[in-house]
């Protein structure tokens, strides 16, 4: 089920009807929805799509190559593997020199950390070729990867290249209420101030089930997916797990100003673990009106 995000479609469409190259960056926290909305964005328009995994580089390189080959060279193409990256974006760069093609590179920080100089081949490529043709490059992440790797820090090789990007939240109450419409308005808000916006959360509730009993089963209880969800999230997106565990356990357990947590957890850095929490909205900072320093 796919549910709103007609904003972010209208974004895209923008850019996709724009007379330039486009190199976008659409980046968010897992499982908000990041690869359902290029697919839906993509079906009916001339397109590569590539979803990269957690593999050596030419496997990669191969499983672009196939994507390549079949969306847009024919079946007969379909097991050659291109020698280099230089060749598959210049195939690319000369397929959109008179028509417009969208091309996602999806969990791209998988293909730069597989192959670390692919950032700076596709930055000289970029300038040199993509640009003055009509591709529209899509590049899709996690927001911690692609801040720290590739694309939109200040010392990343693609800095300064992108046309645009856009930081896809989870969904507000009012776009996910579609998900939990069996619920009363009550139900509803419970649910939704327990699972938020994730969309990848909101599909596995069962319909016509308590609330109550689908929080006991599927959050409380050991072994399902939620029980573990934070915990393998962060260990996926974060560099030292650890030192996050300890910061969110010391909130939990009330320790909620920034003293209290460097006390109980002993992390003297913790100013910029809660930064990089904050940006992956998992926790906020809420200043009291009064509080003279903030």
């Amino acid at each position: 089920m796919f549910v709103n995000r007609q904003a972010e479609l209208q974004l895209l469409e923008q850019r996709y009807t724009s007379d330039r190259a486009e190199l976008f960056v659409l980046y968010g926290r897992r499982r908000v929805g990041k690869t359902e909305l290029l697919a839906r964005f993509c079906r009916d328009k001339r397109h590569v799509f590539f979803v990269a995994d957690l593999d050596v580089e030419p496997v990669l390189r191969a499983g672009l190559s196939a994507a390549v080959n079949s969306a847009i060279l024919g079946p007969e193409t379909a097991g050659a593997v291109y020698a280099s990256w230089e060749d598959i974006f210049l195939l690319l760069a000369r397929q959109a020199q008179s028509e417009r093609l969208v091309v996602v590179l999806d969990e791209f920080t998988y293909l730069v950390a597989a192959h670390p100089p692919l950032a700076s081949i596709l930055q000289r490529l970029w300038d040199s070729h993509l640009r003055h043709s009509k591709l529209m490059l899509i590049l899709c992440g996690s927001y911690i990867g692609m801040m720290e790797q590739a694309v939109l820090g200040y010392k990343a090789p693609l800095y300064g290249r992108r046309t645009g990007q856009y930081l896809l939240e989870p969904l507000t109450f009012h776009d996910a209420r579609p998900f939990f419409s069996d619920y009363d308005l009550a139900d509803q808000v419970r649910a939704y101030a327990v699972f938020g916006g994730t969309p990848a959360y909101l599909r596995l509730l069962p319909s016509a089930r308590p609330l109550l009993s689908v929080i006991g089963e599927q959050v409380l209880t050991r072994g399902t997916f939620f029980h573990d969800e934070v915990r393998l999230l962060l260990q996926q997106e974060l560099r030292e797990p650890r030192n996050y565990f300890a910061i969110l356990e010391a909130i939990a357990a009330g320790r909620t100003r920034l003293n209290e947590i460097k006390q109980v957890t002993g992390l003297e850095g913790a100013t910029a673990y809660l930064k990089t929490l904050q940006d992956l909205q998992l926790v906020e900072r809420v200043v009291p009106a009064t509080e003279r320093q903030p």
